[in-house]
């Protein structure tokens, strides 16, 4: 939004105009009011004020040149109404109200006509369902939309768990659960647990998404996880255990005497450890909701002082056995950072207590979060906030730096760095200051975040002393001292409004050293649910534990069965296989087989007369010089039509049958004497159909034109024309007649005898498909034996 003021009169003006205006900039949600500007939680409204104040004047549009001044005054602005507003802060505090859901708020349903009650007849069951009503009023309270759910609720639940409960109006389910369901907000809603509701009814598709089967329907949310509350609301401690159960496994470690040395000095987890003392077997609800919300920066142990072995541990805090108590320790174990003891530790007492010491004495880089908290961003050179970074490979060599770190002022902090971690954002520090990289070790940095992605440092010259055991030595504690009397003097001079900074450098975010990789989290998703299960054997879960295993050992013995089945079929099969290859004689099924009969005088009438009808006898004409190649090339091609059972293969040797070819060419032309050659029948296929007295013919040279009958006479001279010692199988070409026309007059190539038989698997198509010629006959001549 661009203003266009030409004097100080027209700039106050349109500085009322954006005042006026911020209600009507609300369409966009305006994000953390606390973190907008600059305080903690708990401040105080003066406190509010004051920060409001040097905001608002540092910001002003006619004091700061930014081009984001104007844009940044309206949010400041939106943030010091919420929280000067006890109501919208609250709000806010307890939802994550701000104006924008303020505005989604007023636009929810009246549910105002609930409460009323009409003078009529029936006012006896009015009145009898009063308090029921009255008491149903608490859902539509807390009743929120699908927008507020899934911005606040469920993004929320990473460190806040939250219940929902999916309602409708007219619900009488509902209306019993509702003392039930007032009797969950008033437990848990002090230990820090966000309760709501959700009408079914109205908010229909959010019900379907999460799969609410009916109403009532209690959900509990975790870590932007859905989980659904299948029993009945009436019991309250079923409720809590489900809750508590639904929480990360082993999120809070057991201590005793044996292992308490073990948890306390390892501090490699970059996290203050929190110790609860109870007089009891099982940790409070309150503390386990407390760790899950503090577990990326506390790690969490609870202490029974109940048992023997922990007496110990309790001597050393100077626990009194009839007192909660929390002790949070940094790195020194001896002294506890803080402690505090009553009955019941209040959710706000522990909340207080770990915010002011969630952050160890002098902490690793270890992560985005961690750099954004302890080295947080502050672009003004007034209000600068330094961060101290010692780049190492052992945190071991830094416990004289701690001293330092604990008395440093509010703008300057302590931090180490594992270089062998953080390579990009070592080697990005080295790159702007062009040092070498191989000599940073031990090197301290002191760094200003202007930006996220960019930084301001310089190096100082001294590398950080480092020795295992040199307390008692003289020089060791000598070049301490100076290191930190130049520490301290760099620190000094960098936090003046005007100095410059010598370094500049881009980097980018850090690795973060807790993530784990996928098949960790897988395997350990897996130990986790087996010591659930086992766990689960020794309290009320057994039953789900017992028919949950016994389901998956059925089913797994369901597999192995049906795959132990499955390969003792494959291996008989396999058995027969081999039986039937070796015994071929033997075979049960015999495999389909094509036979090439030898048409002579013996086999006459049984492979043509005496045909059924419908069957054919495929004959091929062959020489003893031609036989072996030819069968062989024709066994093959008729090879695919050998379980048709119309058709009978054979073939005829033209020394003794050419006779009987030569009668038949001549009954179909119903003329004469022919005079055949025998070389130049070799090749020919007769398609003979006995039963309806016609065969058709295939040779290498006869063409199939439109005059059947002078194709018939063209190859008849063909086959009988005079040949000069040809080749074996092959023909010198038709014989013309002197009065054929010149269509008629034709030249062929040479054939040779391998080539004789290289159109037949076409005709044979044309053979099935009935589009070749026929030629009849009136009877079948006999064959005589020469």
């Amino acid at each position: 939004m661009q203003w266009n003021c030409s004097c100080w009169k027209g700039r106050w003006l349109c500085m009322v105009l954006l005042i006026a205006l911020c209600p009507l900039i609300l369409c966009q949600k305006i994000g953390d009011p606390y973190k907008i500007l600059g305080i903690h939680r708990r401040a105080t409204l003066p406190e509010i004020r004051k920060a409001y104040r040097q905001l608002a004047k540092e910001w002003h549009p006619d004091k700061n040149e930014d081009p984001n001044a104007e844009s940044r005054f309206v949010e400041i602005k939106q943030a010091y109404e919420l929280l000067s507003d006890a109501e919208r802060r609250q709000a806010y505090d307890l939802y994550g109200i701000t104006n924008e859901d303020d505005h989604m708020y007023k636009q929810r349903h009246d549910y105002s006509q609930y409460a009323r009650f009409s003078n009529d007849p029936f006012d006896f069951f009015s009145a009898h369902f009063r308090a029921q009503d009255q008491d149903i009023t608490l859902f539509h309270i807390l009743s929120v939309t699908t927008r507020h759910f899934e911005n606040n609720i469920l993004e929320k639940s990473v460190h806040t768990p939250a219940l929902v409960l999916f309602y409708t109006d007219w619900c009488f389910d509902c209306v019993r659960s509702a003392s039930a369901w007032r009797k969950l907000v008033e437990a848990l809603q002090p230990l820090g647990i966000t309760l709501a509701t959700v009408h079914a009814g109205h908010e229909s598709s959010l019900a379907r998404r999460i799969g609410v089967h009916g109403v009532p329907c209690l959900t509990f949310i975790l870590d932007k996880q859905i989980y659904i509350y299948k029993d009945s609301l009436a019991s309250l401690p079923k409720i809590l255990e489900y809750i508590r159960w639904k929480f990360p496994y082993k999120m809070i470690h057991n201590l005793n005497d044996g292992n308490s040395d073990a948890f306390l000095n390892d501090f490699e987890d970059n996290k203050v450890k929190a110790l609860i003392f109870e007089e009891r077997h099982v940790i409070r609800l309150r503390y386990l909701i407390t760790a899950f919300h503090y577990r990326d920066w506390v790690s969490f142990a609870f202490v029974d002082i109940s048992v023997r072995n922990t007496q110990n541990l309790t001597a050393r805090y100077n626990v009194q056995r009839n007192m909660d108590t929390m002790v949070l320790i940094k790195e020194d174990s001896l002294e506890p950072a803080a402690t505090v003891s009553t009955t019941e530790i209040p959710t706000q007492t522990l909340t207080q207590l770990i915010e002011a010491n969630q952050i160890l004495t002098l902490p690793r880089l270890s992560s985005q979060s961690v750099l954004d908290t302890v080295c947080p961003v502050e672009w003004r050179a007034t209000r600068r906030r330094l961060c101290c970074v010692v780049i190492t490979k052992d945190s071991h060599v830094l416990r004289d730096l701690r001293p330092l770190a604990r008395r440093a002022p509010e703008r300057l902090r302590y931090a180490y760095l594992y270089a062998h971690k953080q390579p990009d954002f070592v080697t990005a520090l080295a790159n702007g200051s062009g040092i070498d990289i191989s000599s940073i070790e031990h090197r301290i940095v002191v760094i200003w975040r202007r930006e996220a992605t960019r930084v301001q440092f310089e190096w100082l010259n001294e590398s950080w002393p480092s020795c295992a055991r040199c307390e008692d030595d003289p020089t060791y504690q000598q070049r301490v001292n100076e290191t930190t009397r130049a520490l301290e003097q760099l620190v000094k001079r960098l936090l003046k409004p005007n100095e410059v900074v010598a370094y500049e450098a881009h980097v980018q975010e850090l690795l973060d050293e807790a993530a784990k990789s996928a098949i960790w989290r897988a395997f350990l998703k897996v130990g986790e649910w087996s010591e659930r299960a086992i766990l689960a054997l020794k309290t009320q879960h057994a039953i789900s534990a017992i028919s949950v295993l016994a389901t998956v050992a059925l089913v797994l013995a369901i597999g192995y069965l049906m795959a132990y089945l499955i390969r003792v079929e494959e291996e008989s099969i396999q058995r027969q296989k081999q039986e039937r290859s070796q015994n071929g004689a033997n075979k049960t099924e015999p495999q389909p087989e094509m036979r090439l009969h030898e048409l002579r005088a013996e086999k006459y009438n049984g492979l043509v007369r005496l045909q059924k009808p419908g069957c054919r006898t495929i004959v091929l004409l062959v020489d003893m010089q031609s036989r072996v190649q030819l069968l062989s090339k024709f066994h093959k091609i008729v090879w695919p039509y050998r379980k048709n059972k119309t058709l009978v293969f054979a073939y005829l040797c033209v020394e003794r049958g050419v006779e009987w070819f030569k009668r038949v060419l001549e009954l179909s032309l119903g003329g004469g004497a022919l005079r055949i050659n025998a070389r130049n029948c070799v090749g020919t296929v007769l398609a003979l159909n006995p039963h309806r007295k016609y065969f058709c013919i295939y040779h290498a040279k006869h063409p199939e034109c439109a005059k059947p009958h002078k194709r018939m006479t063209r190859m008849t001279r063909s086959l009988g024309g005079g040949v000069v010692d040809p080749e074996a199988g092959a023909f010198i070409g038709f014989t013309t007649d002197p009065e054929s026309s010149d269509d008629e007059l034709y030249d062929p190539p040479v054939l040779l005898q391998e080539n004789l038989l290289d159109g037949l698997e076409n005709w044979l198509d044309r053979l099935f498909e009935g589009s070749t010629h026929r030629y009849y006959v009136n009877y079948w001549p006999d064959m005589t034996t020469k």
